[in-house]
């Protein structure tokens, strides 16, 4: 055991640890933790317009009252999903910015305009009583506003920021203003020439960009050859036992798995959440993804990463030693706490409950992405729901439907039943220590 811990200290936490800080992972982190008010009422206003139930949707087709609420919730859905990509763009500049103890509003609002003149000026549409397509200047398609759009938000909010910091440090480059002028003013103007070269240098890059690919915008590209690719990697069962494995392997060792992988998960999860919420809200016959928005913590983080809900009823069958932990971590994992469990247990290091921890999750990881690709289960057609909502309720506001809160269920049972032998395991061991 301390041989492992040793190996653990010198060649995984250094590294773990560097990853977790690692400024640009941690821009687009908090970026998305900003967004997640709009993304939760966004996703339940898309929920309630789509639930399943025939008296529901016939209320708010039919009665006056509930087309209000439609509309209202429509409303809310372009507010917020519909234009997750610009809010992200604005989010990771200015967290990025911070960091470097920048002007976060002015790199923001520099990202912003870079994150418009790189889409398309024009659209085609046809308008309301005509029969043919008007190719129109100034038409913002939502495509490159929302969820398509996410990765090219971080990559135009990562380099727009780096660049102008970049060049916000060149003193020739910097206007000095007298001592008279107010601060606000000041500041405003000695980053002027910086952020006027930074819009400049990535004009000239969209504009070289559409000559040399025949017309193809950023968001074209990257979706082509990065979003489509790493969606259809991601929305796989091997996909999902990966990200399952990196999350808890870290867990494991004592760092928070959950926020260090959130960059990666909340870009490619809540990206396919806001598909399905946005093919629900517009009717259209696109398959849904099965891998989408909060899969996880509906069906897996129930008590937190371990499924550390079912670690606590099977202490509470077998587990006489440990009726402390009962009591220390049964209310906070009602609403997804787990670290009394993982640090009190401890869990950290510990194989004879390290490892039920990381096959529990992987077990009901493939049992949920199985029922739902078979159809079993409605699939997961919010972008995001909060994170400490109690297991099984969870289940079923994340599908909007029962057989999600059944699935839920089944899952925490499969958990008591892997944990169980390696309570019963630590029981002896315990005794047998007792007694020595």
């Amino acid at each position: 055991m301390e041989k492992f811990s040793a190996f653990m200290d010198k060649y995984i936490l250094p590294y773990a640890t560097k990853l977790g800080a690692q400024r640009h992972l941690v821009a687009v982190r908090d970026a998305f933790i900003a967004m997640i008010p709009l993304t939760i009422i966004g996703s339940f206003a898309t929920l309630i317009n789509n639930m399943p139930f025939k008296g529901l949707s016939n209320f708010l087709a039919e009665n006056t009252f509930g087309q209000y609420i439609k509309a209202v919730n429509g409303d809310i859905w372009w507010g917020t999903l519909a234009i997750m990509a610009l809010l992200l763009v604005i989010g990771v500049s200015y967290n990025l910015a911070k960091s470097y103890e920048e002007n976060g509003l002015q790199a923001a609002m520099i990202a912003t305009a870079i994150f418009f003149f790189l889409a398309p000026q024009t659209a085609s549409i046809i308008p309301e009583g005509a029969t043919e397509a008007v190719v129109g200047w100034g038409f913002m398609q939502v495509a490159y506003l929302g969820t398509t759009a996410l990765f090219t938000a971080i990559i135009v909010g990562l380099l727009s920021t780096e660049l102008f910091v970049k060049l916000g440090k060149v003193k020739a480059l910097v206007i000095k203003m007298p001592d008279a002028v107010p601060p606000a003013v000041s500041r405003s103007f000695a980053k002027l020439i910086p952020g006027m070269l930074t819009v400049l240098i990535f004009a000239i890059f969209g504009l070289v960009l559409r000559n040399i690919t025949d017309g193809a915008f950023l968001t074209d590209l990257i979706n082509k050859y990065v979003g489509i690719p790493l969606s259809g990697v991601t929305d796989s069962l091997g996909g999902a036992i990966a990200i399952t494995l990196f999350i808890h392997g870290l867990w494991f060792v004592g760092l928070h798995g959950s926020n260090i992988a959130l960059p990666i998960t909340s870009t490619l999860l809540t990206k396919l959440g806001a598909d399905n919420a946005q093919i629900m809200a517009t009717g259209s016959s696109e398959p849904l993804h099965t891998l989408a928005g909060p899969f996880f913590d509906a069906f897996v983080h129930m008590g937190g990463a371990g499924l550390i809900i079912g670690l606590l009823v099977a202490i509470a069958i077998a587990g006489r030693s440990r009726k402390d932990m009962l009591a220390l971590g049964t209310a906070p994992a009602i609403f997804n706490i787990n670290e009394p469990v993982i640090f009190g247990l401890p869990i950290v290091l510990n194989p004879i409950y390290g490892i039920p921890f990381i096959i529990a999750p992987v077990v009901t990881t493939i049992v949920s992405y199985l029922s739902i690709k078979s159809g079993l289960v409605s699939p997961v057609i919010v972008a995001s729901m909060p994170w400490t909502t109690p297991p099984i309720i969870s289940g079923f506001l994340a599908t909007g439907h029962i057989s999600g809160a059944i699935l839920a269920t089944v899952n925490i049972i499969i958990s008591i039943v892997i944990y169980l032998p390696f309570v019963y395991a630590a029981e002896r061991m315990e005794a047998k220590k007792y007694a020595e």
